[in-house]
């Protein structure tokens, strides 16, 4: 869903209306947000509804173990996405970059310690990634708060980032379901 910023944040720049960037990541996260909260409950529940379609029980109950601690990566990736193509759209590339790297090779050792070192296995695995998607969001709003060429761009919290949900959802969708169907399932649909 967050693949609607491309087309809006994009629009937006080039008509040099740059306010619209901030109002457009902030609805988005919004909205991400609050999808996020409807998968979390399905995600809640993947180890019964496996079992439901005949999955084996042990399968079942591993799988749902697993994608309950994934939860926590859900709520972050969507406001991963919207920094980094709110990013994208204003041709800022070298802090998506450089903050994807820093995340990469420090979510080796976040792996590490919590799969190895406090031995969760893989429950630990799946907040590894809620740690690094974290960190990675986080070193990007930090450039998007403090970074010059964000000033015009992002002007801060806004009330009409509550305006025009129904509009962004018209193309939040189908961009979605646009991406799910020619790259298959995953959360691509975040």
């Amino acid at each position: 869903m967050a693949s609607s910023l491309d087309t809006l944040c994009g629009q937006a720049f080039g008509a040099k209306q740059y306010y619209l960037l901030g109002i457009y990541k902030q609805r988005a996260i919004l909205v991400l947000t609050l999808v996020s909260a409807v998968v979390a409950v399905v995600w809640a529940y993947t180890g019964q509804i496996l079992l439901l379609f005949g999955q084996d029980p042990e399968i079942a109950m591993g799988a749902g173990s697993y994608i309950r601690w994934m939860i926590p990566a859900l709520f972050v990736y969507g406001p991963l996405q919207c920094h980094v193509r709110f990013l994208q759209t204003q041709n800022i590339v070298l802090p998506v970059m450089a903050s994807s790297g820093v995340t990469a090779l420090s979510h080796v050792l976040v792996c590490w310690l919590l799969v190895y070192k406090l031995g969760l296995g893989n429950k630990g695995a799946a907040l590894a990634n809620a740690i690094s998607y974290l960190a990675n969001v986080s070193i990007l709003a930090l450039h998007i708060r403090l970074s010059p060429s964000c000033k015009s761009t992002w002007t801060g919290v806004s009330r009409e980032a509550f305006r025009g949900i129904v509009s962004f959802m018209k193309l939040a969708v189908p961009s979605a379901l646009m991406v799910d169907l020619f790259h298959g399932p995953s959360s691509d649909l975040i």
